[in-house]
């Protein structure tokens, strides 16, 4: 039987979709739902036909006080600089959805390769069987558009509960398009990540910051349009403890849009982008154990967004190593704002590897 948290009544009157979740052998001809089915108006009378929540939570990979961090039926997007763990957080997601019985697809547009990516799960906790049944799990590697659109439009009837998209950097040039164009991205969004949300799954997508460090600010890089396309939440991702294989990691995650206020009614304050938790892998004899630590709301946690793991690493490798900010801000050749960032998130990071039980209080 569907798990309860699995089944999400549509506020739209339709023809009703086959619940069977075995493959569809039909062949689909167009890659984007028959809109012609599709009635004029939103039945309001069934939106509100049960109890009408106050505030709209995030369902999909819950951190430890049970609040998620993705939105079920929306668009969300994780970004960061590379190796910060946006993927093995999206992994997370995915072992947390599998252990509840739901269905996931994986596109993995940067070819990482399935051997790694069913490893991480598996190391995460996924029971291999699940891993491997194709009614639970489903990964694939698009080679061209045609192959990404008969996806798309096969797992229309699948119905997964979680799509990840890795990376949605790479679905803008597999059209042929500019990522800076936002009527090439709006194209992508309207032809593959539409589809996608119209199942009734969480989509999270992953992306990459700009290199510009106003651009970094803002978000991940690329158009305005990718930003304005998020109906759930937008997450960044910044090292805390650097992921090493076997031996876990860790990274901070603050949000950076939220459309429903859900996450972040339920996180630090004070911030423009403010806390959402503590990613955390630990080794757990031959597996990695996940977690994601709550904040305290009522806690401000200062803002890191612009201390990359490259920076850190530059700073980590000053011999000597610095003893203040303007000690290193001549000897890297940064702005003040930048090494003064950087200096703070090297000491706490240095801190806690010292002191690692205060760190986990």
């Amino acid at each position: 039987m569907q798990p309860a948290e699995e089944i999400r009544s549509s506020a739209i009157i339709s023809e009703p979709r086959t619940t069977d979740t075995q493959p569809s052998d039909a062949v689909h001809e167009s890659p984007i739902p028959d809109e012609s089915m599709k009635p004029l108006y939103v039945d309001m009378a069934a939106v509100l036909s049960g109890e009408v929540p106050a505030l709209i939570l995030p369902e999909v990979c819950r951190r430890g006080d049970g609040i998620g961090l993705f939105y079920r039926g929306q668009y969300n997007v994780v970004f960061g600089d590379p190796e910060t763990g946006k993927t093995l957080l999206t992994d997370y997601a995915t072992v947390q959805k599998l252990a509840a019985g739901g269905r996931v697809l994986r596109l993995d547009l940067d070819h990482n390769g399935p051997l790694p990516a069913g490893s991480r799960l598996i190391t995460m906790g996924a029971p291999r069987e699940v891993v491997t049944d194709q009614n639970r799990l489903r990964y694939v590697e698009p080679e061209d558009v045609a192959n990404l659109l008969a996806i798309i439009a096969d797992v229309a009837d699948w119905r997964p509960t979680l799509v990840i998209i890795d990376s949605v950097g790479e679905l803008v040039p597999m059209f042929g398009g500019n990522s800076n164009s936002a009527d090439e991205f709006t194209n992508c969004h309207r032809r593959v990540i539409k589809p996608l949300v119209r199942t009734g799954a969480c989509v999270v997508a992953i992306d990459h910051l700009a290199k510009g460090e106003a651009s970094r600010s803002y978000g991940a890089g690329g158009t305005i349009a990718k930003k304005r396309a998020v109906g759930g939440v937008a997450l960044r991702v910044t090292i805390d403890a650097a992921f090493t294989p076997g031996k876990g990691g860790s990274a901070r995650l603050t949000i950076n849009k939220d459309r429903h206020g859900g996450l972040r009614a339920n996180c630090s304050v004070g911030n423009r982008e403010p806390y959402a938790g503590k990613f955390i892998l630990s080794p757990d004899g031959d597996s990695l154990r996940g977690e994601i630590r709550a904040p305290d709301p009522s806690v401000r946690i200062e803002q890191e967004n612009s201390a990359s793991a490259a920076d850190i690493a530059a700073m980590d490798a000053l011999n000597p190593p610095p003893t203040s900010a303007r000690d290193a801000r001549p000897r890297l050749g940064w702005n003040d704002k930048r090494t003064r960032t950087v200096f703070k998130v090297w000491v706490r990071q240095k801190n806690e590897k010292r002191w690692p039980t205060e760190s986990a209080a």
